[in-house]
């Protein structure tokens, strides 16, 4: 059995690859939930749709996240009223683009919620209706909101993460992170399980910060992983000082950590022995390793399939051989 910690995106693409190499059924994800927000009086969870969405092979490959052959036709109409909105009313938002298929999602989330239904359970339905093989696990049945400290000028205010990353197009400055609520959640259903119970926990190439933080920070997860440090492998979504896509380069600059796979060891460094990090930064394969951690080198860009699933079998590779006690190396 393999567990993961996920993101949204790169999370998703890795899984794709993962499973493609390995049986589905044999994959438990823990999915970060907190980016979820409530719009339109909707709930949406991204990170989860996006991973369902990219296992299910219905994800927009140019975009990463929606709906392949998306429409969007309630978004054109609701701006109709957007314009007539009084001052302060949030009624009509279309920032936050929703497409029609994807709509259906979050109008069934939110009505199995309002019947009392968990997160968990309302998605283990819907990745039923996807054929999704993997088990999803949201991090934790409670709101666990991501909430973002942003300057604007000299005034620092506190947004939704959304608001930040969508509304804002993570354009400004971060100053600090909170996860409203963390201390009082329970981790998902099966989340501590997955990670005390799996021969591999894999961290994807998420940003360290607001995608696997806010699964950290959740009580019992962080010594949970900490228990397993030997059989965890984390793979770096920095490559050569920036990332992949989103804001993960500067948000760990504006936070105070060096934006390098250097940095994110010393991030991961408590819960992983390993890092797979891309030929690009291969000259600091020993900076990662004086770290504390086996430094394994790898093409870690997935363009498509086949590349996720070649970095999939090195991770695999990497966490054999640290079990074996080998080297990781760039050779495995």
């Amino acid at each position: 059995m393999i567990a993961a910690l996920a993101g949204g995106v790169g999370a998703a693409r890795f899984l794709a690859g993962l499973t493609a190499i390995v049986d589905p059924a044999d994959v438990t994800a823990v999915v970060n939930t907190g980016d979820d927000v409530e719009l339109h009086g909707l709930w949406i969870s991204p990170d989860l749709d996006t991973v369902t969405y990219t296992l299910a092979g219905a994800i927009n490959a140019d975009t990463g996240w929606g709906l392949t052959g998306e429409t969007w036709a309630a978004m054109g109409a609701l701006a109709r009223y957007r314009q007539h909105a009084p001052a302060g009313s949030t009624a009509g938002t279309t920032w936050f683009g929703l497409g029609d298929q994807d709509l259906a999602t979050h109008l069934y989330r939110t009505r199995r919620l309002d019947e009392g239904a968990p997160l968990s359970a309302v998605t283990a339905e819907i990745t039923a209706a996807w054929g999704v093989r993997v088990r999803l696990i949201p991090m934790s049945d409670d709101p666990v909101p991501t909430m973002v400290t942003i300057r604007e000028g000299t005034d620092l205010t506190e947004v939704g993460f959304q608001d930040y990353f969508v509304g804002r197009r993570h354009a400004v400055p971060v100053a600090s992170l909170r996860f409203a609520g963390v201390a009082g959640a329970r981790p998902g259903p099966g989340v501590l399980d997955a990670i005390s119970g799996s021969e591999l926990v894999v961290v994807c190439p998420s940003n360290p910060l607001v995608s696997i933080g806010p699964i950290r920070a959740v009580p019992g997860v962080e010594a949970a992983l900490a228990a397993r440090r030997d059989r965890v492998v984390a793979v770096s979504p920095i490559v050569a000082g920036a990332a992949i896509r989103g804001p993960a380069d500067r948000m760990l600059s504006e936070l105070g950590h060096e934006a390098s796979v250097v940095g994110v060891a010393r991030l991961y460094a408590p819960i992983a022995a390993t890092l797979v990090i891309d030929g690009a930064d291969a000259e600091l394969a020993g900076a990662v390793e004086a770290e504390g951690m086996a430094c394994a080198v790898a093409p870690t860009v997935m363009r498509g399939r086949s590349e996720a699933a070649a970095l999939a079998r090195r991770v695999l590779g990497a966490a054999g051989s640290v079990l074996a006690g080998g080297p990781a190396g760039a050779g495995s």
